[in-house]
């Protein structure tokens, strides 16, 4: 699964460690999470896109395999 994490982070000037102690997650959780390494529960998918002032679907893309 895509996502743009990384780009709505960069946009709002904050740094991994900053979102991360937003959400209440480490930094690696947020470095995996902008490298698609992991896929959030939808609980932080909501908590992201919330943050962000966005839908779910506008912060992770998914793909059908």
């Amino acid at each position: 699964m895509k996502n743009t994490v990384k780009i709505l982070r960069e946009k709002n000037k904050l740094t991994q460690q900053e979102l991360a102690d937003i959400l209440v997650v480490s930094r690696q959780t947020i470095n995996s999470l902008e490298n698609g390494k992991y896929n959030p529960s939808i609980s932080l998918a909501h908590k992201i896109a919330k943050f962000f002032g966005t839908l779910i679907e506008k912060v992770f893309i998914f793909e059908e395999e």
